[in-house]
């Protein structure tokens, strides 16, 4: 499910001057025993909701004067959260006649038309504070205290997302708190600007619109309302950039695919990093460490030091942290045994939490191969939405291709890639306008089919950098030292061996490869590094004295080799 939270407004939204209808009760009764969490966020001072509302134990946590105290209905326990009102505000009031005039943990309220009185007494006390209106009410609090502040520390509580939350209000004062959440809604007697702004206008009044949005809610209707605001931005149609191209950040199976050396990681890159961005929690299921240098995402793993699954979910307990769960100290038969592990108990995590919202699963046909009867989830929404890359489609699992509704194609071929796709999926490859090399987005459900300039990532990294220096590569991908008389066949699983290789081999075998160009040819055909290829190149073609250690300071300027040779299972033959 989509929302695990459910968080209202007390007047005019759960309550009628003043009051909850005892069916509304009931229905925030089935909500909890739904298992989804429940908070009420007020304007009102605390004392002065326990008085008119006896049913505060419904909720999880309640957030009250506007952002500025959080409570806990089960502990009894008040915490403000921001800074006690000044003490000259409210005598200077009190000495104005401002009534009525509440004083609580952090607001001072009152009603129009005495706002006059507490602007010219911020003023002329000079101090840092706003002032919020909320249809007559008028409450003084230090900056940045509003409903969305207050929601997001009760979020922290409960270790849960603002992008599982559905929000309902109907004053000026819950428009924060509304835009914070996945969805705000707004019931039918809210303030115009509301209704107009918010993600799902509601029929009924106060309670009644409450418990229209909880049906929703419970039913799973309320997934499927779409809240194009949070869609994720892929790229743009033409090379204006005017039209852009999103997609749902929830309940999508997307494949990212292609050559070698195509752009997927780029793509992939620039996609994860706009969702951390936006605050979606991501895990990035990584086999060969081509993520671990991922800007602002906890890595997990080290060629020596393979990931626990128990780790990982520690860390994703917190919705605020994503993680790179990086296999590369794993020998290769072991890696899918781990992933069917891991996404199981990222299901469960989800179940209780509502996060993570996007699994990305790095070499997808290693992980989850053609052989593969089924895979661990029947639906993608069980993990929020999950990306997939691969070199080949067809390569894919039957089962994990029933998950996938669109289709990014990279590379000089993206036709060639959707054909097949198309192949695997047993049907016909969409027709694409134009000819040539490109990115091509294939919604799979709608069968279109578009051309897209990739929105470039914020930050670039260095491609499959610490897999290269560090990891093993497969047995294509590694160099072969073999001599002149093919008599050797010592493996380079990464770039540290191949230099540790190198200066064991005898002269002969170095200058056969190197005069053969073997060094740059596999440099850039299987790392895809054509810049460190054509350093490389022209020590080939030079063939100095010093050969062997210019090209290991060429590889160790550009790739950081470890200190200590990487440790390897010596029965491990990938």
């Amino acid at each position: 499910m989509r929302y695990h939270v459910l968080a209202c407004d007390y007047d005019d939204t759960l309550a009628t001057l003043g009051q909850v209808d005892e069916h509304t009760v009931k229905t925030l009764e089935r909500v909890s025993r739904s298992g989804r969490k429940l908070l009420l966020v007020t304007g009102r001072e605390l004392d002065d909701l326990l008085t008119v509302f006896p049913h505060t134990d419904l909720f999880d946590l309640v957030v009250a004067e506007n952002g500025g105290l959080l409570y806990d209905p089960g502990q009894r326990t008040r915490e403000p959260l921001a800074d006690a009102p000044p003490a000259e505000l409210v005598e200077r009031l009190r000495a104005q006649g401002a009534t009525p005039l509440g004083v609580g943990a952090v607001v001072v309220a009152t009603r129009e038309p005495y706002d006059a009185q507490v602007h010219e007494a911020i003023r002329e006390l000079g101090l840092e504070l706003q002032v919020i209106r909320n249809k007559g009410a008028v409450m003084v609090l230090p900056p940045g205290v509003n409903k969305a502040s207050g929601l997001a520390a009760a979020l922290v509580r409960l270790q849960m997302s603002r992008h599982n939350v559905v929000a309902v209000g109907d004053a000026e004062n819950d428009h924060a708190f509304l835009t914070a959440a996945e969805c705000g809604a707004a019931v039918a007697n809210a303030v115009p600007a509301l209704r107009r702004q918010c993600d799902l206008p509601l029929d009924h009044d106060a309670g009644k619109g409450v418990e229209q949005l909880a049906s929703l809610l419970l039913s799973g209707e309320l997934d499927e309302v779409e809240v194009a605001r949070h869609d994720v931005l892929v790229g743009h149609e033409n090379e204006q950039g005017d039209e852009e191209v999103r997609l749902s950040p929830y309940r999508t199976g997307l494949v990212v695919a292609g050559p070698s050396g195509s752009g997927k990681s780029t793509a992939t890159t620039a996609l994860i990093e706009r969702l951390v961005e936006d605050d979606y929690q991501c895990v990035v299921i990584d086999p060969e460490g081509d993520y671990a240098e991922f800007p602002d995402v906890a890595v997990l793993g080290e060629p020596d030091r393979p990931p626990s699954v128990e780790e990982v979910l520690r860390l994703l307990e917190s919705p605020e942290r994503s993680a790179v769960v990086n296999m590369i100290g794993l020998p290769l038969r072991d890696r899918p045994a781990f992933f069917t592990e891991l996404l199981p108990r990222l299901t469960a995590l989800r179940a209780r939490l509502g996060h993570p919202h996007w699994v990305v699963v790095d070499e997808a046909h290693h992980l989850m191969p053609a052989e593969l009867q089924e895979v661990p989830i029947k639906d993608v929404g069980e993990v929020g939405s999950m990306l997939m890359i691969t070199v080949h489609p067809e390569a894919l699992s039957p089962a994990a291709l029933t998950l996938v509704d669109s289709v990014i194609a990279v590379g000089p071929e993206p036709g060639a890639t959707l054909s097949a796709f198309a192949g695997a999926l047993g049907r016909s490859a969409p027709d694409i306008e134009g000819d040539g090399d490109g990115i091509v987005l294939w919604r799979t459900a709608a069968d279109t089919a578009q051309r897209v300039r990739i929105a470039p990532a914020r930050q670039q990294r260095t491609r499959h950098r610490r897999k290269y220096a560090a990891g093993t590569m497969s047995k294509d991908k590694s160099f072969y030292f073999t001599g002149p008389e093919e008599r050797l066949r010592l493996r380079a699983r990464n770039l540290h061996t191949f230099v540790e290789l190198a200066e064991g081999v005898d002269d002969g075998t170095w200058t056969h490869h190197l005069r053969q160009g073997d060094y740059s040819s596999w440099i850039r055909d299987k790392l895809g590094d054509d810049e460190l290829a054509d350093e490389v190149a022209a020590v080939e073609r030079d063939e100095p004295d010093d050969s062997l250690r210019q090209v290991a300071d060429l590889i160790e300027q550009r790739y950081t080799l470890p200190a200590e040779p990487t440790t390897y299972d010596p029965d491990h033959d990938d």
